[in-house]
């Protein structure tokens, strides 16, 4: 089955495009914090090694919330939960530069500012998107929704660039609380009456176990190792590249491209993961992505540190960004089915942002320790090439292949 012709009913289609734009925004904003690492240090003095404990502590909550939003979402519908989290990351951004204490930035922006975001995540996104459409669909939509994530951080980034040296990085940040407010109006069609499934019964025992089962499955864990290293290593960049790219004696506009390029090649990585998740099983996709990562940090680290060099290092990660999120997904919902995928593929993202939190954190104490980030390259290439291992022992059912006269 091709890409478009699974996604060929208007209802479809429409369900796919407000997921999309709602992670446009939440993601948007969250993929480009890296770019206030330095105004903020510059500006209160609380340094790196604080403001990255900060991200890391963000890191963490946006994976834990994320499977306490799904289970909300699976039980009470996902409009209370993604309005209830919009207006706390909208707080959490608003409140952020009146703070001057590492506890006051730990609550803003490591708890607030990602807790809210992660309510209007992946989890909860997918899941009702999942629910809304048949199971052919599943696969494209979900590479459209992730998308939509890259897409705004390709849009944000460049801005909040353009915003920090413009109106300084307070106003900036103000500027995209007010521009996640424009999430609202998506929300209320996303969720509106005329597109809701009808209420699935809960199965015998419900989510208690669910959750139960899945966590008994070696399947399932394997799946959680994997995707610890892709949280290890998305935060690392996303916290540190711009420190990185300084490093190495460029603008900071070299930062925000190449966070920029992440997010539009993570678009077409995204579309083709969705495809290839109708063609092949799911873990030789995510194996093959994280091995391709383990590659291109080695050439990354043996290359001359130019402005082209991280925007092709940018184009060659990106590509596989957050694209491990559809195949991801489809082998919990093939797993497990959809009537828990928030839930589950909620408790996946919270092994994510485990990685998260060590990738975001450790990457300031080696810096501090070192003055550069070599050691956490090397782990990066270590774990990338673990995780692509990790992945073939999953035991995921073959693609089905259609019938030929």
């Amino acid at each position: 089955m091709s890409f478009f012709s699974s996604m060929n009913h208007r209802g479809v289609w429409f369900t796919t495009l407000m997921a999309s734009a709602i992670l446009m925004i939440t993601m948007g904003t969250r993929q480009s914090m890296g770019l206030y690492v330095g105004p903020l240090n510059t500006d209160t003095g609380l340094g790196i090694v604080t403001i990255s404990l900060a991200m890391a502590i963000g890191q963490f909550v946006w994976g834990a919330i994320q499977p306490i939003a799904g289970a909300f979402a699976d039980k009470y519908g996902p409009r209370p939960v993604l309005l209830s989290g919009l207006f706390i990351l909208v707080l959490g951004s608003a409140l952020t530069p009146f703070v001057t204490s590492s506890w006051g930035l730990i609550l803003t922006m490591g708890v607030l500012s990602a807790m809210g975001a992660g309510a209007c995540s992946f989890s909860v996104l997918l899941g009702a998107a999942a629910q809304r459409m048949p199971a052919e669909s599943r696969g494209a939509a979900s590479g459209i929704i992730n998308a939509g994530g890259s897409f705004g951080q390709f849009v944000f980034a460049p801005i909040i660039q353009k915003l920090i040296p413009w109106v300084g990085w307070m106003g900036s940040m103000w500027t995209m609380a007010v521009v996640t407010l424009l999430a609202i109006p998506l929300l209320n069609r996303l969720t509106s009456d005329t597109h809701a499934p009808a209420k699935a019964a809960d199965p015998e025992g419900g989510l208690k176990k669910a959750v139960r089962d899945a966590m008994r499955n070696p399947s399932y864990l394997l799946l959680h190792l994997g995707f610890f290293t892709c949280g290890f290593h998305i935060a690392f960049l996303v916290t540190h590249l711009p420190t990185e790219v300084g490093l190495c004696g460029l603008t900071p506009a070299v930062a925000s491209w190449s966070l920029a390029i992440i997010g539009l090649a993570n678009i077409l990585g995204s579309l083709y993961a969705g495809s290839c998740v109708n063609m092949y099983r799911s873990k030789y996709v995510l194996a093959t992505m994280y091995g391709s990562r383990a590659l291109l940090i080695a050439m990354y680290l043996v290359a001359p540190k130019t402005e082209w060099t991280f925007y092709v290092f940018a184009m060659g990660l990106g590509f596989t960004w957050l694209a491990t999120v559809p195949p991801t997904a489809a082998i919990v919902g093939k797993l497990f089915g959809v009537r828990y995928l928030a839930t589950l593929f909620g408790l996946t993202l919270l092994s994510h942002q485990i990685g998260g939190f060590l990738g975001a954190y450790l990457g300031g104490l080696v810096f501090t320790a070192n003055g550069d980030y070599q050691w956490m390259w090397w782990a990066d290439i270590a774990l990338s090439g673990m995780a692509a291992l990790i992945n073939l022992p999953i035991k995921e059912a073959p693609i089905a292949k259609p019938l030929t006269a």
